[in-house]
């Protein structure tokens, strides 16, 4: 009996300490257990601070680019009334310029409308003078006293005085040098007295309106 007990007593110590060490074994899994989702979680949670510290990043990398081009690639734009200034500006230079180019030609074409008319006017007065000199020409010396014919002399002196006002000049011709812009020549003379293209004589006087050849000289031309 007492050997039956004692063998019973040390099954039951045996069973106590297979269920000690089971009930160990369960808590040492369970803490384990718990441990390893604190850990995902531990990590988990560091991904995602470690994403969210990246997306940060990146927004902060394009506002700077962003801030870079309103500091550095932004142009200054003009203001659209200073631009208006601007052409109207260049207009009215533009048009100041054109109305000056159109005055200095108007200019230039009335001077040559004026000389062109008065070397006209000019030209049919001549006549008169040629008429005047040759009548004053054909005068004896006992005659040249009479009073009429004083007045006509005073009256072709003041014509004179009056074309010479005007810019209108006899050109010289007698003794000169024959010049075909000045002189027209129809008759040639053997003389040995005067050089070759020498003007020897003046049939019909020439005459100048400024720089201008009204009528040419018409001569004779020593050979």
């Amino acid at each position: 009996m007492v050997k039956e007990a004692v063998e019973e007593a040390k099954k039951a110590a045996e069973q106590a300490e297979q269920e000690a060490a089971e009930t160990s074994d369960d808590s040492g899994n369970t803490a384990e257990a718990s441990e390893e989702p604190e850990e995902e979680a531990t990590v988990g949670g560091d991904g995602e601070a470690a994403e969210d510290s990246e997306e940060e990043e990146a927004k902060d990398g394009e506002e700077e680019p962003k801030s870079g081009k309103k500091l550095f690639g932004k142009k200054n734009k003009k203001d659209k009334k200073d631009e208006k200034i601007e052409e109207l500006t260049d207009r009215l230079t533009r048009q100041m310029a054109e109305f000056d180019n159109f005055r200095k030609r108007t200019e230039r074409e009335k001077s040559q409308m004026y000389e062109i008319g008065a070397k006209d006017i000019i030209d049919k007065i001549l006549p008169v003078v040629d008429n005047f000199e040759r009548g004053l020409g054909a005068v004896k010396e006992e005659d040249k006293e009479d009073p009429f014919i004083q007045g006509m002399e005073m009256v072709y002196k003041q014509l004179m005085t009056t074309l010479e006002s005007v810019g209108v000049k006899p050109i010289e011709a007698v003794g000169q040098e024959f010049n075909p812009d000045f002189h027209n020549a129809v008759m040639h003379v053997e003389d040995e007295n005067l050089g070759e293209n020498i003007v020897a004589e003046e049939f019909q006087k020439g005459y100048m309106y400024r720089d201008s050849v009204v009528r040419h000289s018409m001569v004779k031309v020593a050979n």
